[in-house]
């Protein structure tokens, strides 16, 4: 009896200890190194010098911008792919199957996959010269072209992630049991009134958690911006790498993934306050 009143502790011992190393730990370091400042002790003079860089500016804006305009696009892409799925009796599976394919290919990966795409002799400028529609490649991915370089890297980020949101969306609609949705077809609800009534608030808890997991993760985007654009569209997660691996100053570096912690935590607090779920949605 003794030792069944220990069990759940210990079942749960693997979990801490793997979260203590590679998240509390962490965590408390880049506090750490953001908060000192060598021989001055504690001080937001790593703060002072990321504000104050040259960068911080573009590279806040460009990260907003980018989730702002990532994330609506791939959850209503999503939503209906997800609802397009719950409506195909055969091949379902192959098609989630092949919608699902970017969840398996790295960021870096994704990257040089739109790089190809992009660039001067890439794809796209090969296609629409085959059309007719251009006489001499267009400069996608130039520092003189910000617009073609923002929305280089929205279309990448769109391809690459929308399968993380879809794949939790057709797990929340799974959940959803179809006697409600007969129901009110019974009743007389058109199509529109089904979802807008039925399916989309007993959605809420799958969308409140892609909706927090898809911002967080565009906060941190990295790589697949390293790869098209280098740092002529500087984002927060890029400036952190640059002040660690290229000036090799990681307070400041530090600093920056302080600042990309905050506003994740805003961006879940805003969530959990604006997508609220009622308890008998998440009892049911």
């Amino acid at each position: 009896m003794r030792s069944e009143r220990y069990l759940p502790y210990l079942l749960l011992l693997p979990s801490i200890v793997f979260l203590a190393f590679f998240f509390a730990m962490p965590l408390a370091e880049a506090f750490w190194l953001a908060l000192r400042a060598g021989e001055a002790g504690w001080s937001l003079e790593n703060f002072r010098r990321m504000a104050s860089d040259l960068y911080f500016g573009d590279a806040a804006r460009n990260t907003l911008l980018l989730t702002a305009v990532v994330v609506p696009i791939q959850v209503v892409l999503a939503l209906a792919m997800a609802l397009l799925l719950g409506g195909v009796r055969q091949g379902r599976d192959v098609l989630l199957y092949i919608w699902s394919i970017p969840l398996g290919i790295s960021d870096l990966a994704a990257g040089i996959v739109w790089l190809s795409i992009f660039t001067e002799r890439g794809y796209l400028n090969s296609l629409l010269h085959a059309l007719g529609l251009i006489d001499t490649p267009r400069l996608w991915l130039s520092y003189e072209n910000p617009l073609g370089l923002f929305v280089s890297v929205a279309v990448a980020e769109v391809w690459r992630a929308t399968a993380i949101v879809l794949v939790i969306l057709v797990a929340g609609l799974q959940l959803i049991p179809k006697e409600y949705a007969e129901a009110a077809e019974v009743f007389g609800a058109t199509a529109w009134q089904r979802f807008r009534r039925v399916t989309l608030p007993l959605l809420k808890p799958s969308l409140q958690t892609a909706l927090i997991l898809r911002t967080v993760l565009a906060f941190e985007v990295f790589a697949v911006v390293l790869t098209l654009t280098g740092r002529n569209l500087p984002v927060l997660a890029g400036e952190a790498y640059n002040w660690y691996a290229a000036y090799q100053v990681p307070g400041v570096a530090a600093a920056y993934a302080v600042l990309i912690l905050g506003l994740s935590l805003a961006a879940t607090w805003m969530y959990l306050r604006l997508v609220q779920v009622k308890p008998e949605v998440t009892t049911s």
